[in-house]
Order: C-alpha cells, then structure tokens, then sequence
C-alpha cells in the first residue's frame, strides 16, 4: 500500500494512493461507515495501518466502485508532508563512502555516524527550501527513509522488519560551511527550518521486494549529481534501526534517514529531487532568503 497526505478542504488528511489516483481515508469513512484515523501520523501511532491495508485489499470491486466519485487525480493533489511532528527524527551521516569524499572526510566505519533534527525542518513535496542568510554554501541530499512502526526496544537486526511500517523518500539540507567551521555545529547546521523534506508517499514494507536493491539518487535541475545502492551503505537499514533502538526506544512515526549517495550545493532558483527506486519522486525549489 502507498499513502500520501494532501490538503483537503484546509485539513492535512490521508489518503490511499490508488496508480494516479488518491482516496482521502475521511471519504473511505463516510461512505463505507468505518472510522479509520484520517491522519497518517495517527493511523501509524495507533497501529492501524496494516489493519487498514488487509482491509482495502479485500475489498471487492463493487464495494470500491461505491467509492469511485471521491477518488482525485493526483496531478491536481495539494501534497502535504506525510505528516508534521514526528517524536524523533534521526539522520545518518556519511553513510555511504563516496559521499564521504566529497566533504574530505573518511566514511564511519565501526559505528554510524547519526544526528537528531528538530520537527521544524519539515517541509513536503513542492515545497520551498529556504537558504538561510547565515549560510553561504548549502546543501541538498536525497536519502532513503525508514518509518518506524512499532515501539521497540534492544532488538536485532533480524527483528527489523517487524517494526517498520514502511519508507519514504527524503531530502535532507546541510549549511556545509558552518559545519565546515567545526564539527560540534552539526546539529545547527542540519537544523534550519525547510530542512528536512519527506513524501510525498509512504510505501508500505510489502510493495518493497528487497530494500538492498534500491538506488538512491540526488537529482538536480533534472541532472543526476550522484546515485547509489542500498547495498552500498556502510550500515544497512536494518543495522540502523536495531542500533538506535539499543540508544532509546523506537516509537511509531520516528523516521531514520539512512543517509545520502551525494550531496550537492544548491542555489537560489534551483530544484532538488530524490529518486528511488518504483518511488514517487521528492520535488523541491529553492529559495536564497539572502536574495528575497
């Protein structure tokens, strides 16, 4: 199953995505009687998506028939966030060796090398990224992003895929040269607002036939800067989540963003994208506030 969140009727809501087409789960209520949580954020605290996954899929065509006149074109879908206050947002540094490179630095490699971001940073498809006036060099990084499910505790790698509800596609912004400065401003220069983008779908773990497989790519101006395999990384999705839940307790909706194959500065008038894999693409422009 893939959901998204979209803007209906001055309410972030979601909805299934059906090909091109999206049901906003509040319709699915008032016409089929149910009363599934219509925010996705909730609808992952309360566990529930697989639920309502096992229950779309067997519906029948005429019972989906009875929905056809809520159903909306995408193309004329408001994408929102998939959705606003996640309790944790983790990211992973330098995860794959050539991105290492490019900042002259060499690649973690008995431990990750991960961070915490504020809910602030988020921002959705289409949205505007913002470069601060305290920044002169920033940059933009797709990643691949792995949504926490379950709550869990000390678990194994093994244990992993039971607690994910699924993953996502992610741009995640770094002001390099502040960071650049020294090392101990990391969390400051991940932290500015419109600095974490994510969506525009979440695709459940049963639509993913092996996550290793996926080829992460940061695309600028339509260009490919870089792209690389999950199989590449230095510590796997996997490996990630079982190493955070050793730190502190996983909750529903915590997001980890595995880290980028490339980073690449951007500029005012510039448009950023992740792609992955049988993924919606990411989309966002950019904005330099220093010229507004």
């Amino acid at each position: 199953m893939r959901l998204a969140t979209i803007n209906q009727g001055g309410m972030e809501v979601a909805a299934i995505v059906d090909g091109e087409r999206l049901l906003p789960i509040q319709s699915i209520n008032d016409v089929a009687g149910t009363d599934w949580p219509i925010g996705l954020y909730e609808l992952i605290n309360e566990e529930k998506l697989s639920s309502l996954r096992d229950w779309w899929n067997e519906r029948s065509e005429d019972e989906k028939k009875d929905l056809e006149s809520h159903f909306l074109a995408s193309e004329e879908a408001v994408y929102r966030p998939l959705y606003r206050h996640p309790r944790k947002i983790w990211g992973i540094g330098l995860n794959y060796v050539d991105h290492a490179s490019d900042l002259k630095e060499i690649a973690p490699s008995s431990e990750p090398a991960s961070f915490m971001k504020p809910a602030t940073t988020i921002i959705g498809h289409k949205d505007t990224i913002q470069l601060p006036v305290q920044s002169e060099r920033t940059t933009g990084e797709a990643e691949l992003g792995v949504i926490i499910g379950k709550e869990c505790k000390n678990i194994s790698e093994s244990e992993v895929k039971e607690v994910i509800a699924g993953y996502t596609t992610i741009i995640d912004m770094t002001a390099e040269d502040i960071l650049q400065r020294n090392p101990r401003y990391l969390t400051r220069s991940k932290s500015f607002d419109t600095f974490f983008s994510f969506g525009p779908e979440l695709v459940t773990t049963d639509e993913v036939a092996e996550v290793f497989d996926l080829e992460v790519a940061t695309i600028i101006n339509g260009e490919c800067h870089r792209k690389n395999s999950v199989s590449n990384m230095t510590f796997n999705p996997y490996y990630l989540v079982a190493f955070h839940s050793q730190v502190m307790t996983l909750q529903p909706g915590d997001i980890i963003s595995t880290g980028t194959p490339g980073a690449v500065v951007i500029r005012d008038g510039d448009v950023i994208e992740c792609e992955i894999d049988g993924f919606c693409k990411l989309k966002n422009n950019v904005v330099d506030l220093k010229k507004r």
